[in-house]
């Protein structure tokens, strides 16, 4: 690929960014949690709201989120749960959090929704039916798909996503039977790939957030560089989210990859910050 930092827009941030244990390891310990995002932001310049996917926020936070952060700012908004794993009121919780969504969206700083299935969401008619369903209540804000489970591993997919509308989610996570591998999808831009860590020990019955305690090293990620460079060359925009939050991992990894393209394909990252 060549080397040309003007012609990829690659976005690297981590998944949430309103962790206690952060503090010390990336915030100040004396940071008070309102002002923990306004501090985010002059490092990374996107975040994945995770809070959202438990409990719907009303307006007021969302528009808060958009005031304390750059013009520049972009974010992606995990759904909620009954979207993904209840699947029970689907409609009235995506036009719920629409409507919550509303002050982020008018000064433009929304650029997706995230949807990401649990690992008992396998690949039936009845289920793409409901993707199909679920693209249609969002309209035309992006929705980002992450599958757990590889019967979704089938050529029939990636046509399928395409034309509903949808984007292709890439995971990295434990190389365990019954999870996705490593892809290099694209089936609307813009590309999208998230670092879940590979805890292999702790996926399946670890307690809270243990599945994601992981730090990958820095071989790790530049395995990841092919993949990077051919979902670049189907998307130049391309978003990076790390979901390895305990104790800052995620911090420390997103920096890390932020190294690894910048050295190697010559992208260059713009943020407020000295790092």
């Amino acid at each position: 690929m060549e080397r040309n930092n003007l012609q990829f827009d690659v976005k690297i941030g981590t998944s949430g960014y309103s962790y206690e244990d952060w503090r010390d390891n990336f915030y100040p310990s004396d940071i008070p949690k309102a002002g923990m995002l306004e501090f985010y932001s002059w490092f990374f310049n996107t975040v994945e709201i995770n809070s959202s996917y438990y409990r719907i926020p009303n307006h007021h936070v969302f528009q808060r989120m958009a005031e304390k952060t750059p013009p520049d700012f972009e974010f992606i908004v995990k759904v909620n749960q009954e979207t993904t794993h209840r699947r029970l009121e689907n409609k009235q919780a995506i036009n719920q959090l629409i409507e919550a969504l509303k002050p982020m969206m008018e000064c433009q700083k929304l650029h997706g929704l995230l949807a990401q299935f649990p690992y008992s969401f396998r690949n039936t008619e009845a289920n793409r039916r409901y993707l199909s369903e679920t693209k249609r209540f969002v309209g035309d804000i992006p929705l980002f798909v992450e599958f757990r489970n590889d019967s979704w591993l089938k050529p029939a997919l990636i046509p399928f996503l395409r034309e509903n509308g949808m984007c292709y989610v890439n995971v990295d996570q434990p190389g365990l039977k019954g999870l996705l591998p490593p892809q290099d999808v694209v089936t609307n831009p813009p590309g999208y790939i998230r670092f879940h860590g590979r805890n292999a020990a702790k996926w399946w019955d670890g307690q809270g957030s243990e599945r994601y305690d992981y730090e990958y090293t820095k071989n790790e990620l530049l395995e990841w560089l092919d993949n990077i460079s051919r979902i670049l060359k189907k998307a130049p925009k391309t978003y990076i989210f790390f979901n390895n939050h305990p104790q800052g991992k995620a911090i420390k990894n997103a920096r890390d990859m932020m190294e690894i393209l910048s050295s190697q394909l010559g992208i260059r990252f713009d943020t407020r910050a000295i790092m």
